[in-house]
């Protein structure tokens, strides 16, 4: 189940599956992008991805999936990559809490989100080579790029899990916190998002989504924040945070 409410320009979605560890079958997944839809529809200015009970996602949900005519690529590429990319997509700034298993297609939902707070007992990695099967959702991509091939392989050949505490420290996500603490750190931060400069937080998501996609060298991503800086100067809130500035006062940021 997916559960989503929208209060004071948040979006908060939660897989509500706690019993299943919020694993994903094909209607959660069709689920989950309605509600990014919803929110998207509804002019969010920031939105909290978090999951109930035990578990952020323990990934996909195969409790009644026959391997023998399991359609793995309807699966993966009809209905998660789409996902992943709407959710990567968003509009407005993301945030997640990842708590306890954060799995296959659960760590797939991280990697798409802007911002991942990772409580100290999360548990990240690749234990599929006990079903046969490899990393997928991003895994692969995440890992290599953050870890290397070596540290890479080593997770996914022997299974092991890393704590939140060893995933941060390691750069996979943006900042491990006590148990308690991850929920409430994440929805303060997406409140203070969407009070702040919405369309100067989209051009630095763009930036550095295409930084990280295309590769770019310094040279050409100073030209892109350029031509990103000019096109802001349009915006009522960059004129709003200039007049803020030079009155000396709080900025009161519209998201236009």
């Amino acid at each position: 189940m997916i559960d989503l409410t929208i209060a004071d320009d948040v979006a908060t979605v939660v897989l509500n599956a706690p019993s299943r560890l919020n694993a994903l079958d094909e209607q959660a997944l069709r689920d989950l992008g309605h509600a990014y839809d919803e929110a998207d529809a509804a002019g969010v200015r920031a939105l909290v991805l978090r999951g109930e009970g035990r578990a952020f996602c323990a990934g996909r949900d195969i409790s009644g999936v026959d391997p023998r005519d399991d359609d793995v690529m309807g699966y993966l590429g009809g209905l998660v990559t789409p996902l992943l990319q709407r959710m990567a997509r968003f509009p407005a700034p993301t945030f997640a809490v990842a708590h306890g298993a954060c799995l296959g297609v659960g760590l797939g939902l991280l990697i798409a989100t802007d911002v991942v707070y990772v409580a100290e007992s999360a548990k990240i990695g690749s234990p599929f080579a006990a079903l046969g099967a490899t990393l997928d959702s991003g895994g692969h991509a995440l890992l290599v790029e953050r870890l290397g091939a070596h540290k890479t392989l080593d997770l996914v050949y022997t299974g092991r899990l890393m704590s939140g505490t060893e995933a941060v420290a390691s750069g996979l996500f943006s900042r491990v916190l006590p148990d308690a603490e991850v929920r409430q750190t994440a929805t303060d931060a997406a409140a203070a998002a969407a009070r702040g400069a919405t369309a100067a937080f989209l051009a630095s998501k763009q930036l550095v989504a295409r930084i990280r996609d295309e590769r770019l060298a310094l040279w050409e991503s100073i030209d892109l924040e350029n031509a990103a800086q000019a096109a802001l100067c349009d915006t009522e809130d960059y004129r709003e945070g200039f007049a803020a500035f030079q009155q000396k006062r709080t900025p009161e940021f519209l998201g236009r």
